[in-house]
């Protein structure tokens, strides 16, 4: 047990918080974007805490082991693949190797669709979510539009090997395959098309955060020489899978605002093609509806 003198209570801070200081500020020298609270999340992690109990830890409790994982953040692997888990909107994932790693910018896509299929004032929406990855998108929707029926789609077998344990239990119905050809079964059917499909120019892979670059899978992130390749396709997937008045939500890049409305036009059967902000402020995702015949 820790020693104290001078009659003083022990201060259970004093360990802990000032290692978290000092893995704060290594983190900062590698180029870690929120080293303070990557730190304390990797605390919390380790010492079965949530970040907000940090100073409840005693100091004879600090786990040393603290030390080898913040090397691993350091070296720049997610501290989604250190802790196994992700956070999104009301959802705790579990991710890993293979799988792309949910952002906080996607909440935001995510919430304009909640917003859009309450609108639609139908009594069991259907809802695809083409790209699925982790199976975020989908498993939100399905808990926060409760009478929804609700189907993904992934490719990557990787992929799903953590789709399926996120989507265990849950009523979302998963399949293997290409988002192109996905769910012949529903066409004419649907009322609303999400995704977030890999929208990275090849030309830009040297840009790309290494947490990304280096741990996210490739077939998650790069979409040809200006990232839309994917995003095209999409586009008559979604006109084949809606009913007329139906709605398309696809996640883009912040600098691709401009083009990927432009990808809904009028002339392919599309409406009220528009451009969003996430919280932000970034151009980051385009909608569209389908036009009535």
């Amino acid at each position: 047990m820790a020693q104290h003198h001078g009659g003083r209570p022990p201060n259970p801070r004093s360990v802990l918080l000032a290692e978290v200081a000092q893995a704060t500020q290594r983190l900062a020298d590698a180029g870690v974007p929120s080293p303070r609270t990557d730190a304390e999340e990797l605390a919390a992690y380790l010492h079965g805490v949530k970040r907000g109990e940090l100073h409840t830890v005693p100091d004879a409790d600090f786990d040393a082991r603290y030390w080898e994982v913040v090397a691993r953040r350091e070296a720049r692997e997610p501290l989604q693949h250190i802790t196994g888990l992700a956070y999104f909107r009301y959802l705790e994932l579990q991710v890993g190797p293979g799988v792309f790693v949910p952002r906080p910018e996607t909440e935001s896509v995510v919430g304009w669709a909640i917003d859009a299929v309450r609108a639609m004032d139908v009594v069991e929406p259907c809802i695809v979510d083409l790209c699925t990855g982790s199976g975020a998108i989908a498993l939100a929707l399905a808990q926060e539009v409760p009478r929804s029926r609700v189907y993904a789609v992934e490719l990557s077998e990787d992929a799903l090997k953590w789709t399926r344990r996120n989507m265990e239990g849950s009523r979302v119905e998963l399949r293997q395959g290409d988002a192109l050809t996905a769910f012949p079964d529903l066409d004419g059917q649907v009322d609303l098309v999400v995704s977030n499909p890999p929208y990275i120019p090849l030309t830009e892979w040297e840009y790309v955060a290494p947490e990304a670059r280096d741990h996210d899978p490739q077939l998650a992130l790069f979409s040809g020489e200006d990232g839309l390749d994917l995003i095209r396709g999409l586009e008559r997937t979604a006109h084949r899978l809606l009913r007329p008045g139906g709605v398309v939500v696809v996640e883009h890049a912040d600098t691709q605002g401009g083009q990927v409305p432009w990808i809904f036009t009028e002339e392919r059967g599309w409406a009220d093609a528009a451009d969003h902000p996430d919280l932000n402020n970034r151009p980051r995702f385009a909608t569209a509806r389908k036009a009535m015949p």
